[in-house]
């Protein structure tokens, strides 16, 4: 077994691998990870609880503005087409 080579597992004197000291590493890395996941995810949570509601607000408005876009332009399309239907003989 190579000393340069950490990937290999680690032998005792007798033969027995000592896989529980890699599972005890590997649990406790992944356990760091979801601690760091799960506090950057609460935090998100928590800080978008302060604005909530502006985006749907900010739809609405859009929204509003879009439809009276429209009705002007509908509008206009159906004066110029009454003006126009008006000259024909």
């Amino acid at each position: 077994m190579s000393r340069n080579n950490p990937t290999r597992d680690i032998t005792t004197d007798d033969g027995q691998e000592r896989h529980m000291t890699r599972i005890g590493i590997t649990c406790a890395v992944l356990a760091q990870q979801l601690q760091t996941y799960v506090t950057t995810q609460w935090q998100v949570v928590t800080r978008g609880r302060t604005d909530r509601g502006s985006v749907t607000i900010e739809q609405v408005i859009w929204a509003a503005a879009v439809i009276a876009i429209v009705a002007i332009v509908v509008t206009a399309i159906t004066n110029y087409v009454t003006t126009k239907a008006g000259q024909i003989k």
